[in-house]
């Protein structure tokens, strides 16, 4: 379940404080790497469950209260990502998924949202980062997800308009931020673990000029679904 903490308020992040973890981090993983010789970034550690990571590519998501009408790779911005079309079960609401997973060790999140939006062409507006937390739906798992998101109102060139929902999902949570990615990345690599992530569109179709929020509820559910998703079949460990 999603907490019912109220999801729009602004939380100002401490930016100065996060660098200089994050510095912390890099001298506390260089130093022993420098003195034996062996870098870690030169071979970082393996991502556990990349194979089942990568095979969200070929198979999507299976939501629980949506079915799935048709999956398809789409080349946005040089990369491949899968487009899934889904139908909420006993109705006639439509969205769609837009999911690019972790490839390989090296492969890291970076310019997904600007090229997704110069690959439409939006026209943004009504632009949101809500916050909230996910509750574990699987009895196996007892960690809560906190997810952040950009959450706004997209117009394409013909007037269709969508709700958009987009972040970096991992095993933890998830942010729209890679920033937040490489730093929890750093902190495992410490513990010669890795983070992996997939990088998640979801696009509402919605009333021309209408007000994004009206979307909430359906954002809400879809955001809980696919989290859930991820955290059971491809990032949990077997």
């Amino acid at each position: 379940m999603i907490s019912n903490d109220t999801p729009f308020q602004r939380n100002n992040i401490p930016h100065v404080f996060a660098v200089l973890l994050l510095i912390l981090i890099l001298l506390i993983s260089g130093v022993p790497g420098y003195l034996s010789g062996d870098w870690q970034w030169k071979e970082p550690p393996s991502v556990v469950n990349l194979k089942e990571v990568k095979q969200i590519r070929q198979t999507g998501l299976k939501l629980s209260g949506w079915e799935t009408l048709e999956t398809v790779e789409r080349q946005i911005g040089g990369r491949k990502w899968l487009w899934q079309k889904i139908k909420q079960k006993n109705s006639d609401k439509i969205s769609y998924l837009l999911l690019l997973p972790q490839n390989g060790p090296r492969n890291q999140p970076q310019t997904e949202w600007t090229e997704i939006k110069g690959f439409w062409q939006w026209k943004i507006a009504q632009f949101e980062t809500p916050e909230f937390t996910i509750q574990p739906t699987d009895s196996s798992s007892n960690t809560s997800n906190k997810i952040k998101a950009n959450f706004f109102r997209a117009v394409l060139k013909n007037r269709q308009t969508y709700a958009i929902l987009q972040w970096y999902a991992t095993p933890n949570g998830g942010s729209p931020s890679t920033f937040k990615w490489f730093v929890a990345d750093q902190m495992a690599q410490l513990r010669k673990e890795r983070v992996p992530w997939v990088a998640v569109n979801i696009m509402i179709p919605m009333e021309p000029l209408g007000e994004v929020k009206e979307n909430w509820s359906i954002a809400q559910s879809l955001v809980e679904q696919v989290q859930a998703s991820l955290v059971v079949n491809s990032f949990q460990k077997k």
